[in-house]
């Protein structure tokens, strides 16, 4: 199996788990090595990391697909299917991650890079963040699940009147549709991101992961169904490591100590 060590565009550090989805080569498009090592090291490491960060390294987060290459190639259909295909193996692999996944957006986030900050459970922007579908002006229809994330986030309505007229949403914008989390400056975006991902990292991960279980199931069961998942999950929560320290530090009016916890027997 692939060693964390092994791969240029993935580094594990203090719990989190960085990936870097596009560079500054190829006018920030999205990074199809990034994506390759990003699904191996989320299937090679499995559940011992405590977040995953999201990261573009260049002027965008990431502007999209490589269109250029799209242009050049013998058989674009067939082209394309691949790097679909790249792309959703690693956002299958991101979205049944356990571990809170952060995204550092800054400049613009268009097409892939706007569907993979949809799949993220938090993501910050910047004062100048951008964020377009995209597709619409390259005659495309989505991927990276962006026609299933967007009519969650912000409606149906909403979603196909963005996608629709290929609508470019500012960073208050996106934060108050609820897009982006949170908006900071500029240049404290990649800063904060990375802080919020070792916070996490450092914080009640058993808690984090049935909290993301119990939003997955959410997609299909009843309100029935989730009752009974919420009970179980939180039954299991209560005799874990993390739930009984949790408690215990309540009671005793102190901070609690999860990084202990998660090496309790």
């Amino acid at each position: 199996m692939t060693s964390i060590d092994d791969l240029s565009k993935v580094t594990l550090d203090e719990g989190v788990l960085r990936i870097t989805i596009s560079t500054a080569a190829n006018g920030t498009s999205l990074d199809d090595e990034g994506l390759v090592q990003g699904a191996q090291a989320l299937e090679t490491v499995g559940n011992d990391i405590g977040s995953i960060l999201l990261v573009g390294e260049g002027a965008n987060f990431c502007a999209g697909g490589n269109v250029r290459a799209f242009a050049a190639a013998p058989d674009r259909g067939e082209y394309v299917a691949e790097v679909a295909r790249v792309f959703h193996v690693f956002v299958r692999a991101l979205d049944a991650a356990t571990a809170p996944v952060v995204a550092g957006v800054h400049g613009w986030a268009a097409g892939a890079g706007m569907s993979l900050v949809c799949l993220a459970d938090v993501a910050i922007g910047g004062t100048g963040t951008k964020l377009r579908p995209a597709y619409p002006s390259i005659g495309f229809t989505p991927d990276g699940g962006m026609s299933w994330t967007l009519p969650r986030i912000v409606g149906v309505a909403r979603a196909r009147e963005i996608l629709l007229n290929d609508s470019v949403i500012g960073g208050d914008e996106a934060v108050r549709l609820g897009i982006l989390t949170r908006l900071v400056g500029d240049d404290e975006v990649q800063e904060e991101a990375a802080r919020l991902a070792r916070a996490l990292a450092n914080g009640p991960s058993t808690s984090y992961s049935g909290i993301k279980a119990l939003l997955r199931s959410s997609r299909t069961n009843s309100l029935a169904e989730q009752l009974d998942a919420e009970a179980a999950s939180i039954a299991l929560a209560a005799n874990s490591p993390i739930g009984r320290e949790g408690v215990d530090a309540f009671v005793d009016k102190r901070r609690p100590d999860f990084t202990s916890a998660k090496h309790a027997r």
